[in-house]
């Protein structure tokens, strides 16, 4: 083993379209630079791969068929993931849970190299492929020297998890970001009150099914005509909410952003009253913009799911929880928080706290480090 633990992380994606998998891999490379030789391997969204330099880690992008959106059949990885061994002779393979393609590629390598497993969600969509993929899930997480996961709640709301008869060998490592950037005061935020006036309430994510977005829409529909509802990202189903968007009547308050720069993402959470976060599947497990929101100093509405999210947002505490699918909650909780100005600046400000102390990059890197060096030395995993 090298005095720097050479590390293959497989990721889903890597790639100009946000997710919280990717980013979350991001911020393990910047928390763990210097530390650690890292390769990202991941699939690309279509047929064309790369190689770029990500943080100081080497990207290998490979060609791949998209198959639905979030997953990908890539031919290439598994060789890919060979040639690289070969050269870099890996002391640890990290993995990203769900992803099928990175699993069936780590196979390729030898089994006397330790796996750790971070897991993100359940497969919540692709039941069918669910089941023929469950024995072979298992069998991963069982191998695996460590399974980390975010949050308790990870263990508990995971049908997967929840059959793991060896609790010791989950780690919970909360995930960390550098969020001194949503504290400090952006240049453009006063713009952007100037751009929606009235109340504002901002929303950010992948246009896709599980983000909930159109019952949000929905919700603006019984909101006051002074509401503005400010929705950043893009997908496939941003067409079909603008039309959900008219057919409700709110065409004119809510605002479909696209792709916002990262530059520009702390001017958007400081220049609204409420970050919505209206997730309707457990397929959304976290929810990194609710720590992004809160870094912000906003109190934040989001869907009780039973999992990550929840643990993040805590009711009463750093903003309110509603059931998914309920407009008319969603818009009770809304307007509760918009008419209430001391009530949701002191939950801000809790959350604000709240995020600060428990989601450092510093924390991350140090507990990561931590558990890579235990499973290469043949050590247990114990839970934290």
């Amino acid at each position: 083993m090298s005095i720097k633990p050479n590390v293959l992380c497989f990721g889903r994606f890597y790639d100009d379209i946000p997710g919280g998998m990717q980013r979350h891999v991001e911020n393990l490379f910047i928390s763990l630079a210097g530390e650690v030789n890292f390769i990202h391997l991941v699939p690309s969204r279509n047929r064309k791969g790369a190689r770029f330099t990500l943080h100081g880690v080497p990207v290998v992008r490979k060609p791949s068929i998209n198959l639905d959106g979030s997953l990908a059949f890539s031919p290439s990885l598994p060789f890919e993931a060979l040639r690289l061994n070969w050269r870099n002779h890996f002391d640890l393979i990290h993995l990203h849970f769900p992803d099928p393609m990175s699993h069936l590629a780590s196979l390729f390598l030898p089994a006397s190299i330790p796996r750790i497993i971070t897991w993100h969600s359940d497969v919540i969509r692709q039941k069918k492929l669910l089941k023929l993929y469950r024995p072979f899930l298992m069998r991963a997480l069982e191998r695996a020297k460590a399974i980390v996961v975010a949050t308790p709640m990870h263990i508990s709301s995971s049908k997967e998890l929840s059959l793991i008869g060896d609790s010791g060998k989950f780690r919970i490592i909360p995930f960390g970001f550098d969020l001194r950037r949503f504290v400090d005061r952006h240049s453009d935020t006063e713009d952007i009150r100037r751009q929606f006036p009235g109340k504002r309430i901002f929303a950010l994510g992948r246009h896709v099914y599980y983000k909930g977005f159109d019952v949000l829409i929905r919700a603006m529909a019984l909101l006051g005509k002074d509401v503005q509802l400010m929705l950043g990202g893009i997908g496939p189903l941003t067409e079909q909410w603008r039309h959900e968007a008219e057919a409700h009547g709110v065409r004119e308050r809510v605002h479909f952003l696209g792709h916002i720069d990262e530059d520009h993402l702390p001017a958007y959470y400081q220049a609204c009253d409420i970050f919505c976060l209206p997730a309707v599947s457990r397929a959304e497990a976290f929810g990194i913009v609710q720590l992004e929101a809160m870094a912000s100093g906003k109190a934040v509405v989001s869907t009780r799911l039973n999992n990550g999210v929840d643990y993040v947002n805590q009711h009463g505490v750093t903003g309110l929880t509603v059931p998914p699918k309920d407009a008319v909650a969603l818009a009770d909780a809304l307007r509760y928080l918009l008419e209430n100005e001391h009530e949701r600046q002191i939950q801000g400000e809790r959350g604000r706290e709240l995020a600060l102390k428990e989601y450092s990059l510093k924390n991350m890197g140090e507990l990561t480090l931590a558990l890579y060096t235990d499973a290469m030395s043949g050590g247990g995993s114990p839970s934290r």
